[in-house]
């Protein structure tokens, strides 16, 4: 199978897909797209994705498939190996809550075309773009890390003792943040499973900096 990844180094989706991808061992084609350029509001990446977002994954049969929970549910189910969701119907549940925590409540409010337009629109300037930001992240982590806590399934990560999609989304997130100076070290169950993501190569090559349009 031969896949192309359309992506961006700091996107948040863009580096849950690749670390999905990492660690389901597939092999992909980088190909980089700068969002402050306008890169991905062309006629041919809008051909692509309309929503002129990244990810996109594209297959070899020109197939394009699109956001990147639903890109990270289809290779689990197509590619078996390393499972990223649980056997169990309760595991599974409680995965995708945990990874909608940060997908569905952080980052549609903190992304770029939102940042982009509370400059734009109501003069938010960088202090109170952090601002926002902030608000946002802490409003969820706050939640996460008790959570994570309260629940005896949590494990050396978010759920047991293997990567899962909670924490890939959590390992973007928190890359995420450094953006703005988070200090996850306010949130010490999430910081300690960070690490240890951190510590896994297929995350770690994910991670933005390690991008070849990182320079």
């Amino acid at each position: 199978m031969t896949l192309t990844l359309h992506n961006f180094f700091r996107s948040s989706t863009s580096t849950r897909l690749r670390a999905a991808l990492n660690l389901k061992g597939l092999d992909y084609r980088y190909v980089a797209y700068a969002l402050r350029k306008g890169e991905t509001r062309t006629p041919q990446f809008l051909a692509l994705n309309p929503q002129g977002l990244v990810p996109a994954l594209e297959r070899e049969d020109g197939r394009v498939l699109t956001q990147s929970l639903a890109i990270i549910e289809w290779l689990d189910e197509t590619c078996p190996q390393s499972p990223l969701l649980p056997a169990d119907a309760d595991g599974r549940a409680r995965v995708r809550a945990l990874a909608q925590m940060i997908a569905c409540e952080v980052h549609p409010l903190n992304n770029l075309r939102v940042l982009g337009y509370l400059a734009e629109q109501f003069g938010a300037d960088e202090a109170a773009q952090k601002a926002w930001f902030t608000h946002w992240v802490t409003a969820t982590f706050d939640a996460l890390e008790a959570t994570l806590v309260r629940d005896r399934d949590t494990g050396a990560f978010c759920h047991g003792n293997t990567p899962s999609l909670a924490d890939i989304c959590l390992y973007a997130q928190v890359w995420n943040n450094r953006r703005f100076a988070i200090d996850t070290n306010a949130w010490p169950t999430i910081a300690g499973i960070f690490d240890r993501l951190d510590g896994i190569p297929a995350f770690r090559d994910a991670a933005p900096p390690n991008q070849p349009d990182a320079a």
